[in-house]
């Protein structure tokens, strides 16, 4: 559907939240969300939350849930491919904008 890295996509929305695909290499930016959790899902491949405190290595079908107000800095070594489910409102990166930021993803 789409090749780009850290340009989540749009599938679908129910109850003000966004389910969204992305492809990701490399680290993303250290970052938080001062409103809203979210949800990653393993699709494709694996990748490291990276916390403060802690690290957690997810891997096809396993998921997250990041606290609101929580700092966390996705990682993967090669491609992976993340379903997330987030309300509407997220932005990718949250406390820290740009040039990763997404303000208006694609709908697909």
């Amino acid at each position: 559907l789409f090749t780009t890295h850290w340009d989540p996509k749009i599938v679908g929305a129910l109850n003000g939240q966004h389910v969204k695909l992305v492809k990701f290499q490399g680290p993303f930016v250290w970052h938080h969300h001062d409103a809203e959790d979210e949800l990653f899902l393993v699709v494709r491949g694996s990748f490291t939350m990276q916390f403060r405190d802690r690290s957690v290595e997810l891997r096809e079908g396993e998921l997250i849930i990041v606290p609101r107000g929580v700092e966390h800095c996705p990682d993967a070594k090669e491609e992976v491919q993340v379903l997330l489910f987030e309300p509407a409102a997220t932005v990718n990166t949250g406390s820290t904008p740009g040039e990763k930021t997404v303000n208006e993803p694609e709908w697909i």
